[in-house]
């Protein structure tokens, strides 16, 4: 099995790099992309490509870190879109050629605590 962490790197240095060619070899053909919070899925490479490829701004992206085991790869992820910054919390899973068979995004919010507890706390 090819290792999959190095498929997810390539993944993303892909993308940041616009190489949708390089990105498309990261992915198996019947890929399967997943958005819980919007509730939206793309099947298949061809469409997930151009998903990418058509995504509005000029985003840039850093990788916070990531966490691998055989076949699953966890990748926490800085977006940028002009002064606008998101993260994003990637699973993927690999199949038995170590690309990309599954990837599921996450894209939390940032929120304002509760008050009560700024004497536990330190903002940054």
């Amino acid at each position: 099995m090819t290792d999959l962490r190095k498929t997810v790197e390539t993944f993303w240095a892909t993308a940041e790099a616009r190489d949708w060619d390089a990105f498309a070899e990261t992915l198996a053909e019947d890929v399967v992309y997943t958005l819980p919070q919007t509730r939206e899925r793309i099947s298949g490479r061809e469409r997930f490509v151009e998903f990418n490829r058509e995504y509005p701004g000029d985003w840039h992206l850093r990788i916070e870190r990531i966490i691998a085991e055989p076949g699953q790869v966890v990748s926490w992820t800085l977006f940028t879109v002009g002064l606008e910054e998101m993260y994003a919390i990637s699973f993927f899973t690999g199949d038995e050629n170590g690309r990309i068979s599954a990837m599921t995004d996450f894209w939390p919010e940032p929120y304002e605590p509760p008050a009560g507890r700024d004497h536990l706390t330190e903002r940054y």
